[in-house]
């Protein structure tokens, strides 16, 4: 046997389970998909329609490419539509367990809630929160380090941008009382 024959397998301890129920099929979420895209394309192709698609004598109206760009969308969301009908055995196949779906929420829910504080704290209170959060909850790691790398990197981040270049991040009330 040679070395390029060996496989490492590291195992991972917080994998979601094999037994996790499913939460939806491979099939729904196909035909959604396909469903959206579909309606994207009618309302793309509706609003290009009526900017114009044709040809003028300076050459295609504004909506010329973008009609037929949403035409193409529409027709391979209706190939898709009807693949994902027909299918066979793409009934049973799970899209996403409910172990796998608790994991991805686990991440979207807080970058959405931070996408949501940035609005209302400020990209850098948003950020400390965001960063100790996760490294505390998601990551299990003591508080201390959690807050330490929070304040370290945010710091970084104010005076790369704040201070270094000048860019205009979202302030919140904190910023607004230290008078930045």
């Amino acid at each position: 046997m040679s070395n390029t024959d060996l496989e490492i397998v590291v195992e991972d301890p917080t994998a979601p389970d094999d037994a996790s129920p499913s939460v939806v099929s491979r099939r729904t979420i196909e035909i959604v998909v396909s469903l959206l895209l579909l309606a994207l394309a009618a309302v793309l192709a509706y609003d290009n329609w009526q900017t114009g698609i044709e040809w003028d004598s300076t050459g295609p109206q504004p909506g010329y490419f973008p009609f037929y760009l949403s035409v193409i969308l529409g027709g391979a969301s209706l190939y898709g539509l009807i693949a994902a009908l027909f299918a066979k055995g793409a009934k049973t196949e799970t899209f996403v367990t409910r172990a796998q779906l608790r994991r991805v929420m686990l991440v979207f829910v807080p970058t959405a809630l931070f996408c949501l504080a940035t609005q209302l704290l400020g990209i850098y209170v948003a950020s400390f929160v965001l960063i100790s959060g996760f490294m505390r909850l998601v990551g299990k790691i003591a508080w201390w380090k959690s807050l330490v790398t929070a304040v370290v990197f945010t710091a970084i981040m104010f005076v790369t941008f704040d201070v270094a270049f000048d860019v205009i991040m979202p302030k919140g009330p904190l910023e607004r009382a230290l008078g930045r």
